[in-house]
């Protein structure tokens, strides 16, 4: 029987540090990571999205980081292939590849090598939906896949509406495949929830103070990318497109932001929650960070 390559997942909610926890730990292993966000893939979406910067890699190799338009739909299944590609590449340099995100949807399509069948647009079905408000949308995705509802950011008419047209097209939600053709070790970083809220908080006055507001309306008048595509990416792209189309005050787009991105951490921590392989740890305590550290290492190496 062949053995299974290995392959790391460093996951958790938005703000828990992942991106520097899976630097610490491809720096001890001589591995390279993989991005698994599903809005970080996309080109000239930096602050907002929290994307790692030159000077924070600390020269570790990252994959999956702007590879396409933001006026391109980019699917799981794209992510799928290309980011299996990439750890076939990070292993024949005799690597260890880490993946590293807060897109769980990403993350279980490699681990679990799940086959997305294409489904073309039903501009029938989406006439129907569009007429519906996001609430309805939402209770008639979860009835028909209530996996993807989980997580799935139910205030996104476009990605709800999407979501149905897939389940419909399907006839039923096929099911996991829990025999992943790789050995995971899976650390996942946690925090008491009141630092998180804290900490996202923070994090979105410094991005803002950093220019986010401007890439985002870079994006609208150099990269001519709509306010209707930049609102389907969610959170700060909704929020902050809101607020250059005068529909919400600075004030309004604040604070609705900051409420909406914990409610999105709070829908990721129902989702990696599902699975108790993850070993949690809180970046913040030195000694749980250096014990994931040994276990990664022991992993690797053995």
């Amino acid at each position: 029987m062949k053995k299974k390559n290995k392959l790391i997942i460093i996951l958790g909610q938005t703000a828990t540090g992942k991106s520097d926890f899976a630097v610490l730990a491809a720096k001890k292993i001589d591995g390279e990571i993989i991005s698994a966000d599903s809005r970080q893939i996309y080109k000239d979406m930096n602050l907002g999205t929290g994307k790692i910067t030159k000077k924070e890699m600390l020269s570790v190799p990252h994959h999956l980081l702007d590879v396409a338009k933001p006026s391109k739909v980019f699917s799981v299944s794209d992510f799928q292939k290309l980011a299996n590609k990439k750890i076939e590449e990070i292993e024949n340099k005799k690597k260890i590849p880490i993946i590293c995100g807060g897109t769980g949807f990403y993350i279980d399509s490699v681990i679990n090598g799940n086959i997305f069948p294409e489904v073309k647009p039903n501009n029938k079905l989406r006439k129907e939906l569009g007429k519906k408000r996001v609430e309805e949308l939402f209770k008639i995705l979860k009835k028909l896949d209530k996996r993807r509802s989980e997580n799935i950011d139910k205030n996104n008419k476009v990605r709800l509406v999407r979501a149905i047209e897939i389940a419909k097209s399907l006839g039923k939600v096929p099911e996991i495949n829990n025999s992943s053709k790789y050995q995971v070790l899976k650390i996942g970083l946690t925090m008491p929830q009141e630092i998180l809220k804290e900490r996202i908080k923070l994090r979105l006055i410094s991005r803002i103070k950093k220019g986010m507001i401007k890439e985002i309306e870079d994006l609208h008048n150099k990269e001519k990318v709509s306010w209707k595509r930049l609102e389907s990416f969610g959170l700060e792209y909704r929020y902050v497109a809101y607020f250059l189309q005068e529909k919400l005050s600075r004030e309004e787009m604040i604070e609705q932001l900051n409420t909406a991105i914990w409610h999105f951490a709070k829908r990721q921590n129902t989702w990696f929650k599902r699975d108790n392989n993850t070993i949690w740890i809180n970046p913040l305590k030195k000694s749980e960070k250096q014990k994931a550290i040994k276990k990664i290492k022991k992993f690797a190496f053995k």
